[in-house]
C-alpha cells in the first residue's frame, strides 16, 4: 500500500539563500509519499546566490500543503514587507500540518504573526529580531514549538530536516537517510558559532553584518507594526 502523499512547499523570494532550502529539500523529498513544490510569487525562475532555479510554481496555484518551509537569505527584509508574499505565507501556513523555516526564514514566519509567544531558532546574527514580533529567540540549532519547527543558520537546515523526517517517518528512517547521504559533519575549523570562532574572525563578520543591520532592523520594526495593526 503506497504511503499517503505529503505535499511539501518551499517558499522562495528574491534574495533567498539557496542552501537554506536545497539542504532540507535533499532530505524531505525522500520522505515516503513526498511531493515537493518549489514556489514563488510569480513562478517561473529565480536566481539565488549565482544559481538559477527554474520551474517554480506560483503560490496562487497551490491550494494547500502539508509542510511549509520558508528559507532565509539577504532578501528577508524585503520579503517581510512584500504584502503579496506574506499573504501567501499566512494562507499556506493556516492549513499546513508543519510550518517550518531555516535561518532568517523564522523572521518571515514571525512577521506573518505565526510565532507570537513561541520559541524559534534563527541565524545567530539576526536572532534577537524575533523578539520584535513577540517570538522567543532560542539559540538551539533546531527548535520545535507545537507544529512549528525552525532551524538556525543555513547549514542547520539539514539538522532541521532530519528532525522533521524522524518525527514523520521515525528515527530509523531518518538515520538511514543520514547514512545514505553520509551526513557526518567534521568541519576543518571550529568556527561555526560566534562563541567558538576566533575573535578576529567574529569581529570581521560582525562588521560585515553591521552594514545591513540598520536596514534589517528598520524593516523588522515596520513589519512588526503592520502585524500588530492587522491583529488589532
Amino acid at each position: 500500500m503506497p504511503a499517503p502523499q505529503i505535499h511539501i512547499v518551499f517558499a522562495l523570494y528574491p534574495g533567498v539563500t539557496h542552501l537554506d532550502f536545497t539542504g532540507p529539500h535533499q532530505l524531505l523529498q525522500r520522505l515516503p509519499g513526498a511531493r515537493v513544490t518549489v514556489a514563488s510569487v510569480e513562478g517561473g525562475q529565480m536566481e539565488a546566490d549565482g544559481l538559477t532555479f527554474a520551474g517554480l510554481t506560483p503560490y496562487s496555484d497551490i491550494e494547500r500543503c502539508d509542510i511549509l518551509c520558508v528559507p532565509g537569505g539577504f532578501g528577508t527584509a524585503e520579503a517581510m514587507l512584500d504584502e503579496t508574499f506574506m499573504a501567501q505565507i499566512r494562507r499556506l501556513a493556516e492549513g499546513a500540518t508543519w510550518v517550518t523555516s531555516v535561518c532568517t526564514g523564522s523572521l518571515i514566519l514571525a512577521a506573518a504573526g505565526l510565532l507570537t509567544g513561541r520559541r524559534a531558532a534563527c541565524h545567530w546574527a539576526w536572532r534577537d529580531q524575533l523578539a520584535l514580533f513577540g517570538a522567543i529567540p532560542d539559540p538551539a540549532r533546531v527548535v520545535r514549538d507545537g507544529r512549528y519547527v525552525t532551524g538556525g543558520g543555513v547549514t542547520a537546515g539539514i539538522d532541521f530536516a532530519l528532525t522533521l523526517v524522524a518525527e514523520i517517518a521515525g528515527d530509523d528512517y531518518a538515520q538511514g537517510l543520514q547514512l545514505a547521504l553520509e551526513y557526518a559533519p567534521a568541519p576543518p575549523f571550529n568556527a561555526g558559532r560566534p562563541e567558538t570562532a576566533p575573535p578576529e574572525v567574529l569581529a570581521r563578520i560582525q562588521a560585515f553584518n553591521a552594514t545591513m543591520m540598520d536596514t534589517r532592523v528598520t524593516a523588522a520594526k515596520t513589519a512588526a507594526a503592520r502585524m500588530t495593526a492587522a491583529v488589532g
